[in-house]
C-alpha cells in the first residue's frame, strides 16, 4: 500500500512540474555551459527543540538544462536527500525559484517528500513539505558558499504536526 501511494506521490509531483514550467525550448535559460549543479550541506536538524536537535547531511541536485523564465522568475526543478544523525532521512523533490542581486543568490524553495523517522523525531506522517531559503554568494569556478533554513511540515496530514526548524551551511558547484 505504501509503494503504490509513493508511487502516486512521484508521478503528480512531476506532473506539476512539467504543468508549471513553460515548456518552449526558446524560454530555456542556460546559465552556463555546465549542465549541472550539486548542492553539499551540513547543518542542524529541528534546531529550535532541544530534545530532538540532530546534526544534518545533505545532498541536492539541479540540472541547468531544466532552467526555465517564469513571471515568478528563474524557476528550476531540483532533488535530494538528508540524512540526520538519529538516522532519520528525507527524500524529495520539487522546484526553487533563483533570484540574483549582486554576488548574492537568494533561492527560496519547495520540496513535497517522504520522511523516515528512524530514531529522530516523529513528525507525524511520512508525507512531509520542505520550504526553504537560501542565501549564497558566488565564488571562483563556477561555486557558490551559502547558508539556508528550512522547514519540515505535513500540512496536517497526520494526526499531529509538530514540524522541524533547520539552518544549514551549503557548498554549491556547477559541473
Amino acid at each position: 500500500m505504501k509503494l503504490k501511494f509513493i508511487k502516486k506521490y512521484f508521478f503528480l509531483v512531476n506532473v506539476f512540474l512539467l504543468i508549471s514550467l513553460p515548456l518552449k525550448s526558446e524560454e530555456v535559460k542556460k546559465i552556463s555551459g555546465n549542465e549541472h549543479e550539486f548542492n553539499i550541506y551540513t547543518g542542524m536538524f529541528d534546531f529550535s527543540d532541544d530534545g530532538k536537535r540532530s546534526t544534518i547531511l545533505g545532498f541536492q541536485h539541479q540540472n541547468e538544462n531544466l532552467i526555465r523564465e517564469s513571471f515568478l522568475g528563474t524557476l528550476s526543478p531540483v532533488t535530494g536527500a538528508l540524512i540526520t544523525q538519529d538516522s532519520s532521512s528525507y527524500f524529495y523533490t520539487g522546484v526553487q525559484a533563483m533570484y540574483k542581486v549582486g554576488n548574492i543568490n537568494i533561492t527560496p524553495s519547495f520540496t513535497p517528500g517522504i520522511y523516515n523517522q528512524g530514531d529522530g523525531k516523529d513528525l507525524g506522517h511520512m508525507v512531509e513539505f520542505k520550504s526553504e531559503v537560501q542565501l549564497s554568494l558566488d565564488l571562483p569556478k563556477e561555486s557558490q558558499f551559502g547558508f539556508s533554513y528550512n522547514h519540515l511540515s505535513n500540512a496536517s496530514l497526520g494526526d499531529k504536526n509538530p514540524g522541524a526548524n533547520s539552518y544549514m551551511f551549503n557548498f554549491l558547484k556547477k559541473f
